[in-house]
């Protein structure tokens, strides 16, 4: 039987870089493996679910190219799949009816915090009669439905990642399997779909260590063939603490929002937590089709993982840089949406400009923000480069004269425009680069730019005459 893997977010928040790198990870071995991706919806906790979270998650992972080949799948209508599975357990003495009040839990975990024992459930209604639970029951009485975990041995399996992992069966909860208003945890939903979907490979954080003995228990109590584990060291901020929105945007659509283009970010969280083995061990740009087959499981580190920014700023630059221009211009197209440019330019005008500009880019971002007056006219100077390189009145009026030289030109090309401008300084007894310096602000905004020249011919013959003329009208700071 091929792979069978899953992503299974909860929608009660936006796909994070967690839950992006455990998808990511899942989507890679099963395209690896030739397996089957399957992604499922658990949307049980019906207070902090939302169709918006499922769209944030949906959207989130289309934006990285996760494309699933079974579902999506909503635990929400597989509520009659639960409880059968709670009732097989129960039937074959594996669960047991809980009749214990919230409250009376509360009050016997805060006696036992205070006594110093471990605040578990004391296993007082394990010991009822099967007559006596179906007595209470039919008078009315609530009950929730609990798993009997074995009061000795211990719970063990053997995971891809850390190896054999065993627990103490006392120190293990009598966990609750079905609640008492009829809504499966976490625990019995999780097995019952991993189950019923045959899955081969559970791989996931390995926050969810602590969960394993559990779902193994109840995988044994079933009949049911266990799956491979591997689970997935955590992904840390620069501080080696949990990343949290302090560290920066954690959401996946954020950084989307950022400007990082998508293969850049995949690229960058493909690598957190996984390396390739052999030569591409100290590689770090890889394409989709050489991360898909250089992975496995093998590949994936015991020690948790660093999130930089600083890293994932520089694989964003480094593929947008190689980015050819057709390939940025719809994506770029989408952020002059959101700025509210509209540039009338031909598209070949567009694409000559782009790859000019991507070499300077650090995100998708800046061609709408700091590079907006190559393609709109609406844009605002930096008052630190006015003030710098246009202070001098003299310098603006020399700007609106070397307009009149560029309109009254015969011939507009990067050599002649270089060759009016240093003419007209040597004319006017300037230095070059007095005019240089003034004429970038007054086009771009920017004191920053590729060479003034090039950048004439980006813009265009008409628009660097329109600009230069109305430089004396430029607000500089005193």
């Amino acid at each position: 039987m091929k792979p069978r893997v899953r992503f299974a977010p909860s929608p009660t928040g936006y796909l994070h870089v967690g839950g992006a790198r455990t998808a990511l990870f899942n989507w890679l071995f099963a395209r690896h493996t030739g397996g089957t991706f399957i992604l499922r919806i658990e949307d049980t906790d019906f207070e902090r679910s939302s169709e918006e979270m499922v769209e944030g998650i949906l959207d989130g992972m289309s934006w990285l190219g996760l494309n699933w080949d079974e579902g999506p799948f909503y635990q929400s209508k597989r509520l009659d799949l639960y409880r059968a599975t709670a009732e097989k357990l129960l039937a074959s003495g594996h669960a047991y009816r809980c009749f214990c009040t919230k409250e009376e839990l509360e009050q016997r975990r805060a006696e036992a915090t205070a006594a110093g024992r471990q605040p578990m459930y004391d296993r007082r209604c394990r010991t009822l009669s099967e007559e006596t639970a179906k007595q209470r029951v039919a008078a009315g009485e609530m009950s929730a439905l609990r798993f009997a975990v074995p009061e000795q041995g211990t719970t063990f399996f053997d995971d891809a990642v850390f190896g054999r992992i065993e627990f103490a069966n006392a120190e293990l909860e009598d966990f609750v399997l079905l609640r008492s208003d009829g809504i499966p945890t976490y625990h019995l939903s999780v097995v019952a779909d991993d189950v019923d979907m045959r899955l081969t490979h559970i791989i996931r954080g390995a926050d969810h260590l602590s969960n394993t003995p559990k779902q193994v228990l109840q995988y044994r109590a079933l009949g049911a063939e266990l799956p491979v584990f591997a689970h997935v060291p955590l992904i840390l901020g620069p501080d080696k603490t949990r990343l949290s929105k302090r560290h920066g945007a954690t959401s996946v659509l954020a950084y989307k929002d950022l400007g990082i283009v998508p293969e850049a970010f995949r690229n960058f969280l493909s690598l957190l937590g996984w390396s390739p083995e052999g030569d591409n061990k100290n590689r770090e740009i890889f394409s989709s089709q050489e991360v898909t087959s250089l992975f496995s499981l093998s590949g994936i580190s015991k020690s948790n993982a660093v999130f930089g920014n600083e890293k994932l700023a520089w694989y964003n630059q480094e593929y947008i840089r190689n980015y050819s221009a057709e390939m940025l211009l719809p994506l770029v197209e989408q952020e002059w949406v959101k700025a509210g440019i509209w540039p009338e330019r031909p598209r070949e005008e567009l694409l000559s400009t782009l790859d000019l500009l991507k070499a300077r880019a650090r995100n998708l971002t800046d061609f709408a923000i700091a590079f907006r007056a190559y393609f709109s006219d609406e844009y605002e100077i930096d008052p630190t480069a006015a003030a710098k390189f246009l202070k001098d009145t003299q310098v603006r009026a020399l700007l609106v004269e070397l307009a009149s030289r560029y309109m009254n030109a015969t011939e507009f090309t990067e050599q002649s425009a270089e060759t009016i401008l240093r003419a007209f300084a040597e004319e006017k007894q300037v230095k070059p680069g007095l005019l240089i310096n003034g004429a970038r602000v007054a086009l771009t905004g920017q004191a920053v730019a590729p060479s003034l020249f090039t950048v004439m011919m980006a813009l265009g013959h008409q628009r660097v005459v329109k600009r230069l003329t109305a430089a004396e009208q430029i607000a500089v700071p005193a």
